[in-house]
């Protein structure tokens, strides 16, 4: 068994995930990247890096992935739920197909990730689950973010909701929650400046850390934000 610590990471092809596999990588860690086309990073070590066809709204793809994980490392130590899918209607525009198309990808799939590695993550002593959240999941900030707001305020909860679950199994889990990244899903919601959006990478550091803390040092919920707002 590798005795290297093994974190899974969904939506690792761009933006967020692949700026956190990059600062894991760099903390020595052994990576399982979850893809929808899955390409080898030119900064990744290919013996510690493994790569999955990863479909977030295909209901048999965590258990696949965790096998295929578990075969290739033996462990896993922490995972990162970052795959995630935003539209950008009200709640009176959409319909009944654009709810489940969100609940799925940003909430149901995140638990099945937690579920397929639960066994190997109580085993770790110290298991860690991030859900990639966002400020939409802890205010309503506009009528047109309404909806996305509904999956991520469910995604927030389903932080909660997992570490109360693992909290005994010395697993913790954390909602991540930021405003705006400067990755491609907010370049098409507003016009700031990549350089007055959270940097990806800054974002990246901060799971690393969060990732990193002891058992004794559990932190629910993480909120960055690159602008001023009453409360975040």
């Amino acid at each position: 068994m590798n005795k290297t610590r093994v974190v899974m990471i969904s939506g690792a092809n761009r933006g967020i995930g692949a700026a956190i596999a990059e600062k894991m990588s760099e903390e020595g860690w052994c990576l399982s990247l979850g893809m929808r086309q899955p390409v080898m990073p030119e900064w990744a070590d290919p013996a510690k890096t493994h790569l999955f066809a990863y479909d977030a709204t295909d209901a048999t793809s965590e258990s696949r992935w965790m096998a295929q994980t578990l075969e290739t490392f033996g462990s896993v130590d922490a995972i990162v739920a970052n795959a995630g899918i935003i539209i950008a209607k009200t709640v009176i525009e959409a319909d009944d197909d654009d709810i489940d198309a969100l609940l799925d990808v940003n909430v149901k799939a995140p638990r099945r990730l937690a579920k397929a590695a639960w066994q190997a993550l109580s085993a770790s002593g110290r298991g860690r689950v991030i859900i990639i959240g966002s400020l939409s999941g802890k205010r309503v900030k506009s009528a047109s973010s309404g909806l996305y707001s509904v999956s991520k305020f469910a995604a927030v909860a389903l932080a909660h909701a997992i570490r109360h679950a693992g909290f005994d199994l010395g697993i913790r889990a954390t909602a991540v929650c930021p405003g705006f990244v400067a990755t491609d899903m907010a370049r098409g919601l507003t016009n700031r400046a990549d350089e007055h959006m959270t940097d990806p990478h800054d974002l990246a550091r901060i799971v690393a850390m969060l990732i990193d803390l002891p058992n004794e040092a559990s932190v629910a919920e993480f909120n960055i934000n690159c602008q001023l707002e009453e409360s975040y």
